[in-house]
């Protein structure tokens, strides 16, 4: 598997995919074998944003691995407060670990920490963009709550334009045949375009939905998210969307009895903790399974870098700004504009915001 930085999981063949699937689930039945895997490795991580279970289970992998982590969970105790930019953080830090886990809170962070580090890159969530270890999290967990990848009616209830997570799960299951999508939520919660655009291209068969009780019965699926406060200009405008879509056990009763409820949390009150016992919750399994998908990531990429042959090609630089305010560009102004062309239009190679191309080229 050519794999060195995981910035996003698009990077992956369907079969790499397995194979890292395969590989945790190696680990979770035999985790002895590997205890020793990544003896004398340290991993770096850079968490710019509050995280519990993706720092710990980032950690936990790398010491069940027998490797040693560094790192920060707050940069106001870093030279970040300081003003130091997110290149000169990330080639220092490189130079001292074989390995750099980041979580930022501007899209696009972790393909910028790749252009200079010196080390592996693994995003671990960048702002409202994407969040591809969760994503190979869901996917270790359908694998083995549901048997298969494919012809799954996916339910993605919530926040679905900032949620990270279904953005990253959708362009996932979009590639494994079969698979439809019901889009539960509110109009100003609604999927960004250009996730609906991938869609799209890849054939899916998909729907919105404003109501969670009339989806369930149809679904296989069911990926809750919670409303995050932390992506809305203000409180009022979380408080008009908090509390709208709340599984209990009266409407999880319209669901089949095979549905498994996935969540990549915290959660808040979309759950009531009476779902909790139900065979069918899997959110508490889901973060157990996130531990083993992420050794198997870890060690594949140290494996491979061994054996890097050198970078990926980069996409041309044109002369203009990303039309996305909460691209990283627009806080690290010495970044490159790079973007990928089609026709008239350029997809940012940060976030993936689409552009109209300047009519003078490059």
């Amino acid at each position: 598997m050519n794999l060195h930085h995981m910035i996003d999981l698009d990077r992956l063949s369907v079969e790499e995919i397995m194979e890292l699937i395969g590989l945790a689930n190696s680990i979770r039945s035999n985790p002895w074998a590997y205890r020793e895997s990544c003896r004398g490795k340290i991993m770096a991580t850079l968490f710019y944003e509050p995280s519990t279970r993706t720092k710990m289970s980032f950690q936990t992998a790398m010491f069940r691995l027998g490797g040693e982590v560094v790192g920060f969970d707050n940069p106001g105790n870093t030279s970040v407060s300081k003003g130091e930019s997110l290149k000169d953080t990330v080639t220092v830090v490189s130079g001292y670990a074989d390995l750099v886990v980041i979580r930022h809170p501007k899209e696009g962070a972790a393909a910028a920490a790749s252009l200079y580090s010196r080390s592996p890159v693994i995003n671990a969530g960048d702002g409202g963009h994407l969040h591809p270890t969760q994503t190979l999290t869901d996917l270790v967990t359908l694998y083995n709550e549901k048997g298969r990848l494919d012809h799954l009616c996916i339910g993605l209830c919530g926040d679905l334009i900032y949620g990270r997570t279904v953005h990253s799960l959708i362009r996932a299951m979009i590639r494994f045949p079969g698979n439809s999508f019901v889009l539960i939520s509110t109009p100003e919660l609604a999927l960004p375009q250009y996730v609906k655009d991938a869609m799209d291209a890849a054939g899916c068969r998909w729907k919105e939905v404003a109501s969670l009780e009339e989806a369930l019965p149809e679904l296989d699926v069911l990926y809750m998210t919670r409303i995050q406060q932390e992506r809305f200009s203000s409180p009022e405008q979380y408080r008009r969307q908090k509390g709208v879509y709340i599984l209990d056990e009266k409407k999880l009763a319209r669901a089949k009895a095979d549905l498994r409820v996935l969540h990549p949390l915290p959660r808040v009150d979309e759950i009531a903790t009476e779902v909790d016992e139900d065979p069918r919750a899997a959110y508490f399994r889901q973060t157990v399974y996130g531990m083993y998908a992420r050794m198997a990531l870890i060690l594949t990429i140290l494996q491979n870098r061994e054996t890097w042959a050198g970078q990926e090609p980069e996409p041309a630089v044109y002369p203009c700004r990303c039309s996305n305010p909460a691209c990283i560009t627009h806080s690290e102004p010495y970044l490159p504009h790079r973007y990928t062309r089609s026709g008239d239009e350029l997809t940012c190679w940060y976030c993936d915001e689409h552009t109209p191309a300047p009519a003078s080229g490059r």
